[in-house]
């Protein structure tokens, strides 16, 4: 098996990491202290191909693959993983209608995603429906050739600040099958937000509850057929499960980066820190994890880029692994750089506190064990 990128990966991947260490890094201690949704640098970042990554080129996407995808993700996340993340939630609900969408939707809304013209966020989780998402009780009601949402959407990356949200509610009956998808533009009536969340961390994006009382769309805002919003959920989270271990492992590598700058400077009983063996087999420990998780993720985003039958559960082993080991990593150079790690100025404390909920969101890793332990098992 060849592990080796093309010329053309390790252009994008180059071209990803300019712009992190250029537009984002610099800025990013400022956003999180500010609660600064950059708008501004995501539409830059759009004006590279990155806000239609996977989408087709004549609707103004990149049309790139998954492990492209993840290399980006990655790379933009060692200026800030909050920043990367929110690119790669508004990439899924792009992907999303490319896939999935009518002509009509595709035309409408994909250049603009693409440009970064409109920004999008994708509205599953309530508040009383986590991980059992196929519980979800937000109501699609028939109203003559329209329908009318009513219902809460919980911790919703961008909301208030985004133009477009891909609503999935229950249009039928209970379970997974009564579930569509819904297109819902911003300004809608009925349409309302809550506070801006305040979070332990990604406060370079804003998250909010998304409130829709009788707002009414249109029956061809539905995204996909009758029924499928469920499914169609699912599949954009195996993707989305790639993108965010790729940004705990951008964050990671960003955090390790640090922690050899920081050991290679510091002294302690005359020495160099990176001197004592001690800490040399903590920073061997450091780079494994690493290494081992940008594999195993590879294998995952090409899984999917092949259609293979595995890809659930190599997309859901990926962020279980991916998203642990990344904050291990970024925990442990927090811890070598002692004091100085835990102040705010070092940038250490912000990727351990914006790595911490990779481990919750697009399903959490409890949830990506009952995966993969299901489809194991399902084998026997």
């Amino acid at each position: 098996m060849d592990f080796s990128l093309t010329d053309e990966q390790l252009a994008i991947r180059d071209m990803a990491e300019s712009f992190a260490r250029d537009e984002i890094a610099p800025h990013a201690l400022d956003w999180d202290e500010n609660k600064h949704f950059p708008v501004d640098v995501i539409r830059k970042a759009a004006g590279l191909g990155l806000g239609g990554i996977m989408v087709a080129e004549n609707y103004g996407g990149s049309a790139l693959g998954r492990l492209d995808a993840v290399l980006v993700y990655e790379a933009l996340a060692k200026g800030c993983a909050a920043f990367s993340a929110y690119l790669s939630i508004h990439n899924m609900v792009a992907t999303m209608i490319d896939k999935h969408g009518s002509a009509r939707q595709k035309e409408t809304y994909l250049p603009s995603l693409c440009s970064g013209q409109i920004l999008a966020s994708y509205c599953l989780t309530e508040p009383a429906c986590g991980s059992d998402a196929a519980a979800l009780t937000t109501r699609a009601e028939r109203d003559g050739d329209d329908y009318l949402l009513t219902g809460q959407k919980m911790f919703i990356s961008g909301a208030g600040a985004t133009d477009l949200y891909v609503v999935m509610a229950r249009s039928g009956g209970p379970g997974p099958r009564g579930i569509s998808a819904f297109l819902v533009e911003q300004g809608a009536t009925g349409l309302g937000f809550g506070a801006n969340e305040k979070k332990m961390g990604w406060n370079a994006q804003p998250t909010r509850t998304v409130m829709l009382d009788r707002v009414r769309v249109r029956s061809d805002a539905m995204l996909g057929p009758e029924g499928a919003g469920f499914k169609l959920a699912m599949e954009a989270l195996d993707g989305g499960r790639t993108s965010i271990a790729a940004c705990s492992l951008g964050g990671a590598q960003s955090a390790f980066d640090r922690a050899i700058a920081y050991t290679a400077e510091r002294k302690a009983f005359g020495q160099k820190l990176n001197d004592f063996q001690a800490l040399q087999f903590v920073i061997a420990e450091m780079a494994t994890d690493i290494e081992v998780a940008r594999t195993f993720l590879w294998r995952a985003a090409s899984a999917l880029d092949g259609g293979s039958a595995e890809a659930t559960r190599l997309c859901a082993m990926a962020k279980k692994h991916v998203t642990d080991s990344g904050f291990d990593v970024a925990n442990r150079a927090l811890q070598l750089h002692g004091g100085y790690g835990y102040l705010a100025n070092y940038g250490v404390e912000k990727i351990v506190r914006d790595l911490r909920v990779h481990q919750i969101l697009e399903g959490t890793n409890e949830i990506m064990r009952l995966i993969i332990a299901r489809s194991v098992l399902a084998e026997t």
